[in-house]
C-alpha cells in the first residue's frame, strides 16, 4: 500500500514562492497534485505520469508558475510554486494511483496524503 506524506505548506504574499514537498512509499506510474480551495471542488494543478521520458501536464491556472518534478533517489514528489497568487490558495494534496487516463479526472486505486495548506495573501 502507497503512503504519502506532503509537506512544505505555509503562508506567503502574493508574488511569492514555496515548494511542496510528497514523499512516497512506493512509486506510481501517476503523480499528481491536487488543490481544494475553501468552499470549492477539488481541483488537478499537475501530473507527472512515469511512463517512457515522463510526461508532465499543467493545469491553464498554474502554467508558467508551477512546476512539478520528481527525485527517485529520495522518493519524493515536488510542486514549485513561483508567483503565487491569491486564488492560489487551497489545501494542495499529493495524489498517487497504477495510472491516470485522464490526467485530471479520476482513477482507480487513488491513494491520497494527508494535504498541506497554502495560503496566499494580497
Amino acid at each position: 500500500q502507497v503512503h504519502l506524506a506532503e509537506s512544505g505548506g505555509g503562508s506567503v504574499q502574493a508574488g511569492g514562492s514555496l515548494r511542496l514537498s510528497c514523499a512516497y512509499t512506493h512509486r506510481q506510474t501517476c503523480l499528481r497534485w491536487f488543490r481544494q480551495p475553501q468552499g470549492k471542488e477539488r481541483e488537478a494543478v499537475a501530473a507527472l505520469i512515469n511512463r517512457g521520458s515522463g510526461i508532465i501536464y499543467y493545469a491553464d491556472p498554474v502554467k508558467g508558475r508551477f512546476t512539478v518534478s520528481e527525485d527517485t533517489a529520495k522518493s519524493t514528489l515536488y510542486l514549485q510554486m513561483h508567483n503565487l497568487k491569491p486564488e492560489d490558495t487551497a489545501i494542495y494534496y499529493c495524489v498517487a494511483s497504477p495510472r491516470c487516463p485522464v490526467w485530471s479526472g479520476q482513477s482507480d486505486y487513488m491513494t491520497w496524503g494527508q494535504g498541506t495548506q497554502v495560503t496566499v495573501s494580497s
